[in-house]
C-alpha cells in the first residue's frame, strides 16, 4: 500500500495528539488537530473530513501498514492508547518491509566489486545488519569502529549543508598551536575524513591557497548572507587527494615515489593492506617485502611509516628517509629521558 505525504501527515498527528495524555481526545478535537497540521505543512484549507479521520483510526489499528495501534474508546466518546507508551513511530518494521530490504540489500551487495559502488560497503553492511536485527530481535553481529568522544562531529550535517547551497561562512577555530582563537570568512568546499577524525578543505576570505581545518578544533560558526560565495577554481575535488595519504596538502605540492622495505613478519598485512592505491611490489625475498608508493610527503605519511617502527625502513627519497631517522632519533631521545 502506497502513502502519499498528506496521509503520513494525518497519521502523525493522530498519534501524537493520543501520545498526550493530559487532553481528553474526541472525534472532534483530532479532526481539529489534523486540519491545522493539514494547513500548516501544506498549507490546504479545504479541512479533513469526520469519515477521513475514523478511516485513518481504522488503518492505524490495523496491520495493514504494521502499526497495530491499540486505539480505544473510552465512555463512548474519547479516543486514547491503550498502551501509555506506544507511539506508530516506535513500531518495529514488519515483515513484507523486512524482506523489501533485504532484496534491495542483496542487488546492492552485487554491486559491490564495481568501483562506483566500493564507497556503499559499509552503508549496506549496517543496513544488512539492522534488518537481522529487527526480524529476529537479536543481538549486533557486527560493530564499526566509532568514537563516541569525537568532538565536532554535531558539525557535519550543517557543513555539508553549506557547502551544499554555497554558504560564506563565519568560523571561530583554535589550531592546536594558536594560544587563542580566530575568527575570519571562509569558503567551504569539501568535507573529509581521515581515521575517524573529520577535516574541512576552505579558504579563507582574501587567502590564496586551501585551508584544512579539524572539526574538533572548530569553536563554532555561521552563515554569512550578505557575502557572496567564491569558488576555489582550478581544482578538481574528485581527484585532488588522489595522491595523498591523510589530508594534508598544497596545491602545488606533487607526488614523490617513495620506496619502502618491510620486514617478513609485517609483509602479508602491507600486501592484503595496501598502504596507498598506487602501492606496486617491486621484490619480494625470504627478507620480506620492497614496494613502491607515488605520494605526497606530508605529515601523515611520516606517522604511517613510524606506525611500523623498525619493521619498515625507507629507502627512497633521502629528504623522507632523513626526516623519518631524525624523528626516531628524537623519540629515543624522549624514551631515554622517561626512563632516566
Amino acid at each position: 500500500m502506497s502513502l502519499n505525504k498528506f496521509a503520513l501527515i494525518r497519521y502523525k498527528t493522530i498519534d501524537e495528539c493520543l501520545q498526550n495524555r493530559f487532553r481528553k481526545w474526541t472525534l472532534e478535537a483530532l479532526i481539529e488537530k489534523v486540519t491545522e497540521a493539514v494547513y500548516e505543512y501544506e498549507g490546504i484549507t479545504t479541512g479533513v473530513s469526520r469519515r477521513t479521520i475514523q478511516a485513518d483510526i481504522q488503518l492505524m489499528r490495523s496491520d495493514k501498514l504494521g502499526y497495530n495501534a491499540p486505539i480505544i474508546v473510552i465512555d463512548k466518546k474519547f479516543y486514547t492508547y491503550e498502551d501509555p507508551k506506544f507511539s506508530i513511530t516506535n513500531t518495529p518494521i514488519n515483515q513484507i518491509d523486512v524482506q523489501k530490504l533485504r532484496e534491495v540489500v542483496s542487488i546492492l551487495k552485487q554491486f559491490n566489486g564495481f568501483s562506483y559502488f566500493e564507497e556503499m560497503t559499509e552503508m549496506i553492511a549496517k543496513l544488512e545488519n539492522n534488518l537481522y536485527k529487527s526480524a529476529n530481535q537479536s543481538q549486533n553481529y557486527i560493530q564499526f569502529e566509532g568514537n563516541k568522544l569525537l568532538k565536532g562531529i554535531q558539525y557535519i550535517n550543517p557543513l555539508y549543508q553549506a557547502i551544499l547551497h554555497k554558504k560564506t561562512l563565519l568560523i571561530e577555530y583554535k589550531s592546536f598551536k594558536a594560544q587563542k582563537s580566530q575568527q575570519n570568512s571562509y569558503y567551504p568546499y569539501l568535507l573529509k575524513e581521515y581515521r575517524n577524525r573529520w577535516f574541512l578543505i576552505t579558504k579563507a576570505k582574501g587567502g590564496k591557497t586551501l585551508m584544512t581545518m579539524a572539526l574538533d578544533r572548530i569553536i563554532s560558526f555561521q552563515e554569512i548572507d550578505n557575502e557572496p560565495f567564491v569558488e576555489y577554481e582550478g581544482v578538481d575535488f574528485e581527484q585532488y587527494y588522489d595522491n595523498l595519504i591523510g589530508v594534508t596538502k598544497t596545491d602545488n605540492q606533487n607526488s614523490s615515489e617513495v620506496i619502502l622495505k618491510i620486514d617478513k613478519a609485517n609483509a602479508p598485512y602491507i600486501l592484503t593492506k595496501p598502504l596507498h592505491h598506487s602501492q606496486k611490489l617491486l621484490k619480494e625475498d625470504e627478507q620480506g617485502l620492497i614496494i613502491s608508493i607515488k605520494v605526497v610527503l606530508n605529515y601523515e605519511l611520516e606517522r604511517e611509516i613510524l606506525g611500523f617502527g623498525e619493521s619498515m625502513k625507507v629507502l627512497a627519497p633521502r629528504i623522507l628517509a632523513n626526516k623519518i631517522k631524525k624523528r626516531l632519533g628524537e623519540g629515543k631521545h624522549i624514551v631515554f629521558i622517561i626512563k632516566f
